[in-house]
């Protein structure tokens, strides 16, 4: 593995790209058949600050650039830090371009693009958009299409948790299709529990349930809101744990099957589910749970294969026990904090 942690905010980026470079990205193979193919050109499907962060890594990488950009953002900055810019949606809303998988996959091949990097946000974990990166012969900068689709249904990644033999939060093995469900569920683990979009994050399609009569309006409010943020409206179940620590385990992979963790950060301080601060090293966490969660947080990670950044999130209740909740597959805003840390 090539690990290069400098304090600077732009080497972990160069980290992602330097890693990525030496591997083909094709199925997950074994070390023999694996081909040596350096990365010239990488294009960023995304905008903002993270394209700059990426376009600066590869510039001090000697890799060419390639920004996308849709007809609204002409004079935004990360088309100019780009070698080269194309303009991707044409009639489309801005999010609309950035969405649009054909038009991306159309500038890489058409414009020699080596690999793409999702960014975070947009197409950073569909696992459709890593399949036709895979399918158009152009490395995706990410985990592997499956394990992107296989982290992106948390009802699956729970299930490869239970697997891994890291503690899960006691809730529905699969998605729900009825009230009926929830209130079997709540009578088997007792108030309060809480809806979560399946196929979906961010606090969308979350709600807490604490008695009985609240039930079946959460149901509807989750279910739509989930429905409208995702379209896909399948929730599950679990128990809800009061005044958790929210925790997050920052790891990489290798195509090797190597997977290491740059420890963790506290993310507690949150507003409807939204993560506001972010701290790290976590302060006055107990040394033997930190070992618990960054073990944890690695095994499972190698259980599915995963390559590239991630993120492994965990709540730990109040008696110090500590639970998988999910996966992100990509990297993250947060993915800064780290930096300054490593």
């Amino acid at each position: 593995m090539l690990l290069h942690l400098g304090g600077s905010r732009g080497k972990m980026g160069i980290l992602l790209i330097r890693r990525v470079g030496l591997f083909c990205r094709s199925a997950h193979l074994s070390p023999q058949s694996l081909e040596y193919r350096p990365i010239k050109k990488v294009m960023v499907a995304n905008r903002g600050e993270i394209a700059i962060r990426v376009f600066r890594a590869c510039t001090e990488l000697g890799i060419r650039t390639v920004a996308v950009y849709s007809e609204q953002d002409t004079g935004q900055m990360h088309r100019q830090k780009a070698d080269e810019a194309y303009l991707i949606g044409r009639g489309l809303s801005p999010v609309a371009a950035y969405l649009h998988i054909p038009d991306i996959i159309k500038v890489a091949k058409e414009n020699n693009v080596d690999a793409i990097h999702p960014g975070y946000g947009f197409l950073s974990e569909r696992a459709d958009f890593a399949q036709a990166c895979a399918e158009a012969g152009v490395r995706f900068i990410g985990p592997s299409p499956e394990v992107v689709r296989k982290m992106g249904d948390k009802v699956e990644a729970r299930a490869l948790a239970i697997q891994a033999g890291v503690p899960v939060v006691p809730g529905t093995d699969a998605p729900i299709s009825s009230l009926q469900e929830a209130q079997e569920f709540a009578k088997t683990y007792d108030f309060p529990i809480i809806f979560k979009a399946a196929y979906g994050g961010g606090g969308r399609g979350m709600r807490v349930v604490r008695d009985y009569e609240e039930l079946e309006e959460n149901y509807q409010r989750a279910y739509s809101e989930a429905l409208a943020a995702f379209g896909n409206g399948a929730l599950f179940v679990e128990k809800f744990i009061e005044k958790p620590r929210h925790i997050e385990v920052q790891i990489l992979g290798d195509k090797y099957g190597n997977v290491i963790h740059l420890y963790e950060r506290d993310c507690s301080i949150q507003r409807r589910h939204q993560k506001v601060v972010e701290i790290a090293p976590a302060a006055q966490l107990d040394s033997h749970l930190r070992d618990r969660l960054t073990s944890d947080a690695v095994n499972l990670a190698k259980q599915v294969g995963y390559e590239n950044a991630g993120t492994v999130e965990f709540l730990v209740d109040k008696h110090g026990k500590h639970y998988f909740i999910e996966v992100n597959s990509r990297l993250q805003v947060e993915h800064t904090v780290t930096e300054e840390i490593t």
